[in-house]
């Protein structure tokens, strides 16, 4: 039965554990709902926000086997990318792909159903593209592809838009780089010397992904971004992989589209989403015949907005039945 509201009621994990994926690396996993369920796998957002509870409720948990995890360096993983000492460079695009088979083959997981919000979206179209065997359909939030185009927007163009908090995120970094590249900025004051430097950048930049995040003054912004230790680890992998392009060709999502051919998908896109302009869901649905895409109207980035969230749950429910 539903619970109140959207989503369907909280749940508890009913397995999970630590995979050893290598590198000093180990990932944290849980799995919910139904054992013999259709497996799913939720991909979250950032890169670097870690799963949360709330991400388990857009799922029947009488059909589905609903299967999370915290990327590399986030979250419950371990190192946690919150310390200086934590080595990034085993923290790549590629590298978590090779996560998710891994943790296919460790649950017995024959095929699963992808669900990603954002950079979570980037992820599991990258990951389908490599293995489209292995996915038997695709539900997405807040498209991107993490094209160098859409990072210089999110942290350039956007700004037309906020132009308080645009200002205050130029003014996080030395006045002669405030014209630049501010992810590489941040990047380096992420790994200054001092760690109060170090916490002030991460703050900034924080305050800076809230501002573009949703329209709906009725979604309170998650907790967690009041965690000294989220916000330094979050800061550190997000421009860990914006300033390496997340290792991918630009369009290169687009341009090895065609792999996607045969896997039922559905975007969900909110109109108002200045973080994640729609004209990428736009583009994604071009190449991608198999895609329903949706604008949301009103929404911004967030899936945990009204309008988004119902259309979300819609959508699993309709593959549950497939």
């Amino acid at each position: 039965m539903r619970g109140i509201g959207v989503l369907y009621p909280e749940i508890e994990p009913y397995e999970h554990g630590m995979l050893d994926v290598g590198d000093g690396n180990h990932v944290y996993w849980e799995t919910c709902g139904n054992p013999r369920g259709k497996p799913v796998l939720v991909l979250h957002g950032g890169p670097g926000s870690g799963c949360t509870e709330g991400m388990r409720r857009y799922f029947d948990p009488d059909a589905y086997r609903i299967v999370l995890f915290d990327q590399r360096g986030c979250g419950r993983s371990t190192p946690h990318a919150s310390d200086p000492v934590t080595d990034l460079s085993v923290n790549t695009t590629w590298y978590l792909i090779s996560d998710i088979e891994l943790l296919r083959r460790h649950l017995g997981i024959d095929g699963w159903q992808l669900f990603g919000g954002s950079w979570g979206a980037t992820l599991a179209l990258v990951y389908a593209e490599r293995y489209p065997g292995q996915v038997s359909e695709i539900v997405l939030a807040g498209v991107t592809t993490t094209r160098r185009s859409e990072i210089d927007w999110l942290y350039h163009g956007a700004g037309r838009f906020f132009p308080e908090e645009w200002e205050r995120f130029r003014s996080g970094v030395p006045e002669d780089q405030r014209d630049g590249d501010l992810v590489e900025a941040y990047h380096h004051l992420l790994h200054h010397p001092d760690p109060r430097e170090r916490a002030r950048a991460a703050e900034e930049w924080c305050a800076w992904e809230l501002s573009v995040m949703g329209t709906d003054p009725d979604v309170e912004p998650d907790p967690v971004w009041t965690d000294p230790e989220f916000r330094m680890a979050f800061a550190r992998i997000v421009t860990h992989y914006f300033r390496h392009g997340a290792w991918l060709a630009e369009d290169s999502v687009l341009r090895e589209a065609a792999a996607l051919r045969g896997i039922p998908g559905v975007l969900v896109h909110g109109r108002l989403d200045v973080s994640g302009p729609p004209v990428t869901a736009w583009e994604v649905a071009r190449v991608w015949p198999d895609a329903e895409l949706q604008f949301v109207p009103g929404a911004g980035h967030s899936s945990r907005e009204r309008g988004m969230a119902e259309r979300l749950v819609a959508a699993t429910d309709r593959f549950a039945r497939g």
